[in-house]
């Protein structure tokens, strides 16, 4: 059987750390720096999955947390697994849950075990372990694990943050040794939220464990876009350069930009079809708001540029109307673009790291974004 996961660096950016290679798990060829949707409850919401896939997403990701409560993972197993359920034949990574358990705040118990929480759904009590959080992504058939780790806020005390670290070392041991034979690829995750020498001391100790990869968590959690920036810069060189390195939960194109620039090779957000569906489109020329009354009567398309249906067939004051209205459509469409130029701003940054000047890229496009509309 092939390995879970195989990863090639092709080009390095010679002035900067940005880097594109190829990913590969036993479903899917993904070149990288790679842009995952947000699929949670098994959907890329408002989007079907064959239209995910015809922009050219060869990898999705899904959430530990929200299946196993609904519809539960025995469920999807009898589907053949989350492809099988949601008809989605290429890869799928799957979070381990841990932030969406963390982030229920009183509604949860920490021990050495593990994670006691009440479901935000119907209160009912459940136990979320390294051992279950494993054995449940293996059951969704994920091609790509994460380990279950603690993601506290990031201003808590240092003696806390200590502790969680620890702890969250100890869970990805026992991660690894709950992995079956034939299951998917596995990340560790670093965490120790703002402190340069906790992250370096975090990643030092999980850089020597079987990982298929590494993840930056703990970042884009109410830090400010600097701190975050800073703390991407310190870590990423230090991570192993023969692995993925995948930065979770940033998905704005300025991070996303500056981030490849650092060396990371990953991203997933809910940004595009969150904010689709809140009336924000992305351009080259910085975000749009339909909410704003200019687009009332405004027969241009979103971007000339793009290619999408919505782009194609609609006007700004058609697209405005319907996010008005709370039509369906809208979120459709809204979705459709915002997803287009996720897509798109991938291809330009791989284009722009093979040809050798990402750096130079990188400035014209922060700038033109940062300059842009916001209307």
């Amino acid at each position: 059987m092939l390995p879970p996961l195989r990863f090639q660096i092709h080009h390095r950016d010679p002035q900067s750390q940005a880097r594109s290679g190829l990913l590969q798990t036993r479903r899917s060829s993904l070149p990288t720096p790679v842009f995952m949707p947000v699929g949670t409850l098994a959907t890329v919401k408002a989007m079907d999955t064959k239209e995910v896939a015809a922009l050219g997403y060869k990898i999705i990701l899904g959430n530990t947390y929200h299946l196993m409560l609904r519809p539960g993972e025995a469920n999807i197993r009898r589907h053949g697994g989350l492809h099988g359920f949601m008809d989605w034949p290429n890869s799928i990574l799957t979070d381990s849950g841990g932030y969406q358990v963390f982030s229920l705040a009183h509604r949860r118990r920490i021990s050495e075990e593990g994670v006691t929480f009440l479901s935000h759904i119907d209160g009912s009590k459940h136990e979320l372990t390294p051992e279950r959080a494993i054995q449940i992504q293996q059951d969704l058939g994920s091609d790509i694990m994460m380990v279950l780790d603690e993601c506290p806020p990031h201003d808590v005390k240092p003696r806390y943050m200590e502790e969680s670290v620890a702890r969250t070392t100890r869970w990805a041991e026992r991660c690894l040794a709950a992995r079956g034979p034939h299951a998917g690829a596995l990340f560790g995750i670093v965490q120790g939220g703002l402190d340069h020498d906790m992250r370096a001391a975090h990643l030092e100790q999980l850089q020597a464990m079987a990982f298929e990869g590494l993840a930056i968590g703990g970042l884009s959690v109410g830090e400010g876009p600097e701190a975050m920036d800073d703390m991407v810069g310190f870590i990423v060189p230090r991570m192993p350069a023969d692995r993925p390195r995948y930065l979770m939960g940033v998905g704005l194109p300025a991070d996303i930009i500056r981030a490849v620039g650092h060396g990371i090779d990953m991203f997933d957000c809910v940004v595009p079809t969150r904010n689709a569906r809140n009336g924000q489109l992305f351009t080259w020329d910085g975000p749009m708001q339909l909410r704003h009354a200019a687009h009332t009567e405004d027969l241009r398309p979103v971007e000339a540029e793009c290619d999408c249906e919505a782009c194609r067939r609609f006007s700004r004051a058609y697209l405005r109307h319907l996010y008005k209205a709370n039509e369906i459509l809208g979120m459709r469409l809204n979705t459709l673009h915002n997803l287009t130029f996720y897509a798109e701003l991938m291809r330009r940054i791989r284009t722009a790291i093979s040809a050798g000047n990402y750096a130079a890229w990188a400035k014209d496009t922060l700038e033109r974004l940062g300059a842009g509309q916001s209307g």
